[in-house]
């Protein structure tokens, strides 16, 4: 496994015979967002890349806002399950259909669930880890599901991809894994004109955080710290974009707070770059992560970022402080002295901005591409009765 943060080499190999067919699964989540994206942007640039050696199927079982319209360059299989037997039923039917070289699936649980309805059928599974599995196995349903991964499939999976080595590492030690590792580094889109502006208000310092209204995300765990840090510097303003069940909680407390003035809620569930592009310094407050597109996108647009040190994913991409600052996860004192540096110094943290989007560029798809594509080659050439 690649431990180290330096993006992944692959050395040239000839293309098989014939092309592998792989099939990703995509979650049955209600919005398209992280996962989701990457999950389209490494199937697109594969089909492209790769079209001699992969034949693409990606399957959806859920109804995603915002998910992308037109014709895709993988093959797009749409199979909307109502509940759990529709669900079984459905990837069943659909991994047994062609003779797939892999099956590809994010997260732990829907990885057992997709093993579980395929029992019987000789498929390779990958799982590809996006969050933080000592912090994702809350409640019950999670708790089982986990035990048949330990206890179980954990023998029969044909590779664990992860976005962080220190993620696969954490992985390995929870589940006493023997199972092959590959990081796969998650592809950072690009934007027309990805370059941070004025924000509108003259000698203010805009903070931006953009993700799901989620307890992981931290947001709560931000406004608080905005509220002192507002106290010391009237100049300060916060942005925070996204979407999710949370957003009720979060106004409430932008209210109880007395920030309404300071504080904004936006909506841009496709494209961060009206947020990004106007602000000055990005903050994340999760806490718990896998990586971080997010901090990587705000990095594209070359804003400083300030981030909770959430045991892996900021602090595998913050590596130099020229990209940004490491607080704990409670945030409080340190987020605000954080936050507070950013204002009094940012003129001189802004002359950093091509460091950081020259830094990003080793993300970019084109590049990322090119590990993900050795990863399947290696995950599809395991014997598959290793995954009976």
């Amino acid at each position: 496994m690649q431990t180290n943060a330096e993006l992944p080499t692959t050395t040239e190999q000839a293309p098989p015979a014939a092309r592998m067919k792989i099939l990703y699964i995509q979650p049955g989540t209600s919005s398209f967002a992280g996962i989701e994206r990457v999950v389209d942007t490494i199937c697109s640039a594969l089909s492209d890349k790769y079209a001699a050696d992969f034949d693409i199927d990606v399957l959806y079982t859920s109804l995603h806002k915002n998910r992308p319209t037109g014709q895709q360059s993988y093959n797009t299989i749409d199979r909307i399950a109502g509940n759990r037997r529709q669900l079984m039923l459905a990837l069943r039917s659909v991994i047994g259909s062609k003779d797939y070289s892999l099956v590809v699936v994010p997260q732990i649980e829907p990885t057992v669930i997709c093993m579980v309805a395929s029992l019987g059928l000789r498929r390779n599974f990958a799982m590809h880890l996006h969050g933080n599995p000592r912090l994702e196995s809350s409640h019950l349903k999670a708790k089982i599901l986990f035990f048949l991964m330990r206890i179980y499939f954990i023998k029969r999976l044909s590779y664990v991809f992860g976005t962080s080595p220190r993620q696969l590492e954490a992985f390995k030690a929870i589940f006493k894994s023997k199972t092959p590792q590959y990081w796969l580094p998650n592809p950072v889109r690009r934007f027309d004109g990805s370059k941070a502006g004025a924000s509108g208000q003259e000698n203010t310092v805009t903070f931006v955080n953009v993700g799901r209204f989620s307890f992981q995300k931290g947001q709560d765990i931000l406004l608080q710290a905005f509220r002192d840090l507002y106290m010391v510097r009237k100049n300060a303003r916060l942005k925070i974009v996204g979407y999710g069940a949370g957003e009720k909680e979060l106004r409430d407390q932008i209210r109880q707070l007395g920030l309404e003035a300071v504080v904004s809620i936006e909506h841009h569930p496709d494209n961060p770059q009206p947020a990004l592009s106007t602000s000055d310094v990005y903050v994340s407050t999760s806490r718990w992560e896998g990586w971080s597109l997010a901090i990587c996108e705000a990095l594209r647009f070359g804003l400083p970022v300030i981030s909770t040190d959430c045991e892996f994913g900021p602090s595998d991409i913050l590596v130099d402080k020229r990209l940004g600052l490491l607080v704990p996860v409670s945030g409080g004192d340190a987020l605000v002295k954080a936050m507070v540096y950013y204002c009094d110094n940012l003129q001189s943290e802004q002359s950093h901005a091509e460091f950081r989007q020259n830094f990003i560029d080793t993300y970019d798809t084109e590049r990322v591409v090119d590990v993900h594509a050795a990863a399947l080659r290696a995950a599809a050439g395991r014997p598959a009765s290793l995954t009976a």
